[in-house]
């Protein structure tokens, strides 16, 4: 099978909000007390009209009803601005994945519904979102706003990203992190999704680049994403197998077996250095192990809202 063929196959969420929805809700009723509340219109609120304002933005048929001022309150003036940024390249395709569900994801599936489960907590607390793709390239950008068509918009970018794999796609997550740090020009909460599969010079600079987020005042959070089973503990039958590094196509022919104890042991120890390195920089660390679902994900946001101030 070629791999048009198999791409045009592969089918995204039939509906990723209404996943969302229920990834969200399920975690809310586990809580003991909610803190959400209100929900997304076309303005985000209002506020009373204090005297010396600006009468432009009255809302007068809410005066016709209250017989009180009211103002609206506008995307701009929402409490927070959040920016999603998700890496695309090919190593983040695996494992192979033809219809996503919540019981059936891989890495960009799971980063995907992951963020779209935050915009859905966004959108209840009436906060911005914006969103960055990329792989070996800037795929998409979009700054922060709060409407209902700029979320929309959002989630048709995540389906397509997840149903559009790229053929031998390298990460240059650090050269588009200096991008988005200057193209966000207010301070705000960036969500970083990626498995970190980069050079030792490339993570270097990945630093680097996260540094500059952190120098212009932006509250940083890393969600390493990756599948434990595959990935950490290296589970596969000691028959003889092919590894190929899908993001430069090399490869190696091996018994899983023969490395299973120093594969696992590298890989332990990169874990624990990106974690103490991301503690040395200000970096907020987290483990996101796609089969573990998505409470990690979405207690990391209300910690990191509660803080943001």
């Amino acid at each position: 099978m070629n791999l048009e063929k198999e791409i045009n196959e592969i089918t995204g969420f039939k509906n990723l909000e209404l996943l969302a929805t229920q990834v969200v809700e399920g975690f809310i009723s586990g809580l003991h007390k909610s803190p959400f509340h209100g929900f997304s219109a076309e303005f985000a609120e209002h506020k009373i009209y204090n005297t010396g304002e600006s009468t432009k933005h009255i809302d007068w048929k809410l005066y016709a009803k209250t017989d009180k001022l009211y103002t609206k309150r506008y995307e701009e003036e929402t409490n927070l601005r959040c920016h999603l940024v998700m890496d695309n390249s090919s190593s983040m395709h695996y494992p192979k994945v033809k219809e996503f569900s919540i019981t059936s994801l891989n890495k960009i599936g799971f980063s995907a519904l992951a963020a779209a489960a935050i915009m859905n907590l966004l959108k209840r607390q009436r906060d911005a979102v914006g969103m960055s793709i990329y792989s070996d390239e800037y795929e998409f950008y979009a700054s922060e706003k709060g409407s209902e068509r700029h979320h929309q918009m959002l989630l048709g970018k995540l389906n397509e990203a997840i149903v559009r794999p790229k053929e031998s796609k390298q990460t240059r997550t650090y050269a588009h992190l200096h991008l988005i740090a200057e193209k966000l020009k207010r301070r705000s909460l960036v969500f970083l999704f990626t498995d970190m599969f980069q050079s030792d010079l490339e993570e270097k600079k990945l630093f680097e680049a996260l540094q500059h987020l952190k120098y212009n005042k932006h509250e940083v959070v890393l969600f390493h994403t990756y599948d434990k089973e595959k990935e950490l503990k290296f589970d596969f039958s000691n028959r003889p197998k092919r590894f190929v590094d899908v993001e430069t196509g090399e490869h190696v022919n091996l018994y899983a077996d023969n490395i299973k104890e120093s594969y696992e042991a590298a890989v332990a120890g990169f874990f624990n250095e990106l974690q103490l390195k991301c503690g040395q920089y200000g970096i907020k660390y987290v483990r996101a192990d796609i089969n573990e679902g998505f409470n990690k994900i979405l207690t990391t946001y209300l910690v990191e809202r509660s803080k943001f101030g």
